[in-house]
């Protein structure tokens, strides 16, 4: 089964794109989902600081729950980090430090008029913090990065992963185009759209939520996850193709499966479940929870080329 669905594509008017970076901004941190260990925190900080930036940390970065140990702090004080840093006008970046769980028990309590009237700027995480990201898609009308975090092993063990992310928020001309060696297509074919989607089990999460967000129509999706089961992703494609999530769908951009099992019985989960949909599909494409990760805008148009195994943007992430 093939697919072809370029089309003119226009960058959509209500998606803006922050600042690029530049030595002596100041990016503040938030931990807005699990806890982290203080060392790799202060490993991922040395790193970004030698590329010339300020840094300041939330003041509840280094918190724990009291009581549910697998939180970096109560809900209320992890959601006025990420809004003080926001509204915060000499911040130039907002990274989240890791990922884990927790961004679903607090997007509910920000403030997004807040969030809106400060401005834009950049916004960075991955995994968890999926559900930001589609709340700052959505919300602001930002385009943002899904990206390895910094108080991670994927990040501070990571050269490759730190240099893409780096050229990404220094010099975003030289990083359109997304592709590792054996990319290829799962689905042959050509797609064009505006670039959402981020770890697949974060999307099937908040499916259920009011206001729950969807792809807008012609959008290229990405996908990725770790450690499930090819039964537990079927379970989550399944529920998100009932949902009618994929309607609309242009292409699929598809990245990592770490810890999901043999890797040919995943691929052939994505076929049996994805295949139907009659739209390009690209596997493998480079992104996600795997070593030398790179960094995917979303908010982007992005041209898809499912058989060259290739995602490339149509204008840099960043102004």
């Amino acid at each position: 089964m093939t697919g072809d669905r370029v089309g003119a594509v226009r960058v959509p008017a209500d998606r803006i794109r922050a600042d690029r970076l530049r030595p002596g901004d100041l990016v503040a941190l938030v931990a807005p989902a699990g806890p982290m260990p203080p060392e790799l925190l202060k490993a991922g900080v040395e790193i970004i600081q030698s590329w010339g930036l300020r840094v300041r940390m939330g003041k509840h970065v280094l918190d724990r729950h009291p009581t549910l140990n697998y939180l970096a702090g109560a809900d209320e004080d992890r959601t006025a980090d990420l809004q003080d840093a926001w509204c915060d006008p000499e911040v130039a970046a907002v990274f989240c430090v890791r990922g884990g769980y927790g961004c679903l028990r607090m997007v509910d309590l920000v403030d997004w008029t807040a969030m809106a009237a400060a401005g834009p700027k950049l916004f960075v995480g991955s995994s968890d913090v999926t559900v930001l990201h589609e709340q700052f898609g959505a919300r602001l009308g930002l385009v943002t990065l899904f990206a390895p975090m910094l108080a991670t092993q994927a990040f501070v063990e990571d050269e490759a992963a730190q240099g893409h992310f780096r050229s990404t928020v220094f010099d975003p001309d030289s990083v359109r185009v997304l592709t590792r060696p054996g990319a290829g297509p799962l689905v042959a074919g050509h797609a064009s759209g505006v670039v959402v989607g981020g770890n697949l089990s974060l999307l099937g999460a908040g499916l259920a939520a009011r206001g729950a967000v969807r792809p807008p129509d012609g959008a290229v999706v990405v996908l990725e996850d770790v450690n499930e089961d090819p039964y537990r992703l079927d379970v989550i494609l399944t529920k998100l193709l009932r949902a009618g999530w994929f309607d609309g769908v242009a292409g699929i951009a598809l990245g990592s499966w770490t810890g999901c099992g043999d890797l040919a019985h995943v691929r052939a989960t994505m076929l049996d479940r994805l295949g139907g949909l009659g739209v390009p599909i690209g596997w493998e494409l480079g992104f996600g929870h795997r070593p030398a990760a790179l960094t995917v805008p979303l908010g982007l148009v992005g041209d898809l080329d499912a058989e060259a195994g290739t995602l490339t943007m149509r204008v840099p992430a960043l102004r």
